[in-house]
């Protein structure tokens, strides 16, 4: 880093603020694709986060392009734009930008506009310091009230549905371990087989940060496991249906089948379709392709809240979330919708005198 001399500004004698100017410790990529991917792997971002900072980055290339992102399905297999890095210092871009991000969030949920913005305000910064850009166009974008969903727990009978649906053996297989270990999404899609304990049910997982940790399932993942790793020994455990395409890293590529590990991108839009009609149990079946389904997280949020009503320590939660703080376990802590309607109807005085 070198600091620009200070010169004297006005008769008054008042000084200009010394800038520092950084000198880029390496030249900066070729395009904005380039230095998404040198971010995530001189940040050191873990693995199981990798994939959701890049979707997000992507989704930000395109409003940093000047482009709308596209959503839905039209999201997928759309290229971002190619465009250098250093574009991001245009001076005309944090106005154009803000209409952008504007109506982006006007269709979005607040948790997922504040989250992307956090990820494109990491890696803005992460480039600055190497010298890259000196701008940050998201200054003055704000973060959109995101009030609680209080209704994330999935009640029992929902997720007994869930469980009856006709799915593929993967989605069973995926689905179940989510709810019984109630570990995040990116974390099990990271799942190799060969990082499985089948016996003692568990597996290892690199974990939001970084670490390095167990996750433990129940029987009913047990019992599908086998069918769904079949005579593999190795390579990604959760794959895509086809042949991975040319160019994907081999880390992500099954070895004795070919085939890739499966997004979370398509894991998501998988679980949203077939929840469809259970998370909307009073639409008709032809309106289904207008319905929101439940998202992946639900599932880790609904293990958690039905650990604690069911009296779980809050040691053993904290073990369970793998979660850092105390604080953290405060939105699983309250007592699901099962539990509160068992509540007022032990209360209900009417069904007091019938007994």
């Amino acid at each position: 880093m070198t600091i620009e001399p200070v010169t004297e500004l006005g008769s008054g004698g008042a000084l200009r603020v010394p800038r520092a100017r950084v000198v880029p410790l390496a030249p900066a990529p070729a395009s904005y694709t380039a230095a998404v991917e040198r971010y995530l792997t001189g940040a050191g971002i873990a693995k199981s986060s990798a994939r959701i900072y890049r979707i997000s980055l992507t989704t930000w290339g395109w409003i940093l392009a000047g482009e709308p992102a596209p959503t839905g399905s039209a999201r997928r297999g759309a290229k971002p734009p190619v465009f250098p890095v250093t574009a991001i210092d245009d001076p005309a871009l944090p106005e154009a930008l803000a209409e952008l991000a504007a109506a982006r969030a006007d269709e979005m949920d607040a948790d997922t506009v504040n989250r992307e913005l956090s990820i494109a305000r990491k890696a803005i910064g992460w480039w600055q310091r190497q010298g890259w850009i000196t701008a940050d166009p998201t200054i003055g974008i704000e973060r959109r009230p995101a009030p609680p969903d209080r209704t994330k727990a999935l009640a029992e009978n929902q997720i007994a549905a869930l469980w009856r649906l006709d799915a593929a053996l993967r989605e069973k297989t995926f689905w179940k371990m989510l709810y019984e270990s109630a570990a995040r999404a990116d974390e099990v899609l990271c799942l190799n087989v060969e990082d499985l304990h089948p016996q003692d049910k568990r597996g290892r997982i690199t974990a939001k940060g970084g670490a390095t940790e167990w996750i433990h399932w129940q029987s009913g993942t047990a019992q599908l496991l086998p069918r769904l790793i079949a005579r593999r020994t190795r390579g990604p455990l959760f794959l895509t249906d086809r042949k991975a395409p040319a160019g994907t890293p081999t880390l992500d590529v099954c070895p004795e089948t070919g085939r890739a590990r499966l997004s979370y991108r398509r894991a998501e839009e998988i679980f949203e379709d077939n929840t469809r009609l259970l998370a909307n149990p009073l639409a008709s079946p032809e309106d289904i392709e207008d319905l929101d389904g439940w998202t992946l997280h639900r599932l880790r949020h609904s293990a958690l809240t039905h650990d604690a009503e069911d009296g779980t320590s809050t040691l053993m939660l904290l073990a369970r979330s793998r979660h850092a703080s105390v604080c953290s376990l405060e939105r699983y802590a309250r007592p699901g919708v099962d539990a509160v309607a068992r509540h007022v109807a032990e209360r209900d005085p009417a069904a007091r005198r019938r007994t």
